[in-house]
């Protein structure tokens, strides 16, 4: 069965004083699931279990991302994480401020007729 596209959400989080890219990129991922409640796999008769949830976030540095930790924000689904070079590095005075972007989209598996 292919995959379809149902929804997708962009998020921003930050890490202030850290520099922790897993912690920017964990409260973007948040940011952007956390906009509605979806419930659009439901209303079509899938189960929530059955999303298939991809995970793109930006963070300037994309090793740094524990991808684990940020598909654990995903409550339910088939989560990939992939962390790409983006998001950014702000110098404020004595410290840097770390800016992730995600986008988050939710798909499932759909029989074609």
């Amino acid at each position: 069965m292919p995959k379809t596209q149902f929804a997708i959400e962009m998020g921003m989080g930050t890490d202030l004083s850290g520099e922790d890219m897993t912690k920017a990129a964990r409260r973007a991922v948040f940011d952007a699931l956390h906009r509605n409640s979806l419930t659009i796999g439901p209303a079509f008769g899938f189960d929530r279990d059955a999303m298939l949830v991809d995970i793109r976030v930006g963070v300037p540095n994309p090793e740094a991302v524990d991808r684990d930790a940020v598909a654990a924000e995903a409550p339910y689904g088939t989560v990939t994480v992939e962390a790409v070079k983006g998001g950014a590095a702000l110098r404020s005075r004595d410290k840097t401020v770390i800016v992730a972007n995600a986008i988050v989209s939710v798909s499932f598996e759909v029989e074609v007729a």
